[in-house]
């Protein structure tokens, strides 16, 4: 558990329950988070502790950076909404985030060592199997805005105007502390030695090796792809882990529906096996969409529980849906 969460569990039963002795550590806790510009778990603790915020600095003002053939950002800085409780990992990638959260929050230990955290992450798997949710669960947890690249901005028609716009991404991400989400990373990423492409994108994946080789920011690193087979082999070995997501087994399935019915009252056999298998093979969005058309009929037609009956119409018609995709 990192410890930003940690810090709000705490304040948030000493808000209940505290003496002046407690709020006076309380307030000095959100004064040093605020000193190490943690400034959305200090505003996130003073909200727990008052049941307001005390505190109300200026946005923080971001100078974003554009593509100057279009005029277009380069990136959108998002501030996340949802949390480790909202995603559902596997027993291996939830290995790897705990200790990419752990060695993110005792950078100062480290550095004590001469030892750098992990700050490059690279995301394998299929759509929809939850590796932008994590990039913004991670950002969450570490009380750090969420910054997602936009390569349709990025990518330029011009000669040379792709790797000058990835220059001013990374000096962006340099001059502050972010979780920086490449999506759709095969699209500067691919492998140089296929004689389909051109020279200009075998010089655009030359500059993004020498731009993550020279990179000293302080921002976590994250780059995800639905095509890794497509990913230049000189480019794995710029990520301290590789996470791969895939569609959930039973058991996930499970605990997905578990997370998305959270403050729904349904009559669902969620310990049924064969209830269960009826989700199997969809990916992660797929089993939310399902559930949202669900509850959706719910309200719709003044239902007080959510019953099989709802859900299992609600799985066909995304099914379909799948389908009709699949044939396009």
């Amino acid at each position: 558990m990192s410890n930003g969460r940690l810090l709000r569990q705490l304040i948030k039963h000493g808000a209940q329950y505290g003496d002046k002795e407690f709020m006076k550590a309380a307030e000095e806790i959100i004064r040093e988070e605020r000193q190490k510009k943690h400034h959305l778990l200090a505003n996130d603790l003073e909200r727990l502790l008052y049941g307001k915020l005390q505190y109300s600095p200026k946005q923080q003002s971001h100078e974003i950076p554009t593509d100057r053939e279009r005029g277009l950002p380069l990136l959108e800085v998002r501030e996340p909404s949802r949390d480790l409780q909202d995603v559902i990992l596997s027993d291996e990638n939830l290995s790897v985030i705990d200790e990419v959260l752990l060695e993110q929050s005792r950078i100062e230990v480290l550095s004590s060592y001469g030892l750098r955290p992990i700050s490059r992450l690279l995301f394998c798997g299929p759509p929809g199997c939850g590796k932008t949710l994590t990039a913004e669960v991670l950002a969450s947890e570490l009380s750090l805005e969420l910054v997602i690249v936009r390569f349709d901005a990025v990518v330029s028609s011009f000669l040379g105007e792709t790797a000058a716009n990835l220059r001013k991404v990374f000096d962006f991400l340099e001059r502050g502390t972010f979780v920086a989400l490449f999506d759709e990373f095969d699209a500067i990423g691919k492998e140089r030695e296929d004689s389909a492409e051109h020279g200009e994108l075998k010089r655009v994946v030359n500059s993004v090796l020498q731009m993550i080789d020279g990179y000293r920011g302080k921002s976590l690193i994250l780059a995800s792809t639905n095509h890794e087979k497509l990913l230049d082999r000189a480019l794995w070995r710029r990520f301290d882990e590789v996470l791969v997501f895939e569609r959930p087994n039973l058991e996930q399935i499970r605990k997905l529906l578990e997370t998305k019915l959270r403050g729904v009252r349904y009559e669902l056999p969620l310990d049924d096996r064969s209830f269960i298998n009826q989700f199997k093979g969809f990916s992660h969005a797929d089993i939310e969409r399902i559930i949202i058309k669900s509850v959706k009929t719910m309200v719709l037609k003044g239902r007080e529980f959510l019953t099989i009956e709802i859900v299992e119409e609600a799985r066909r018609r995304e099914e379909m849906r799948l389908n009709l995709i699949s044939k396009l």
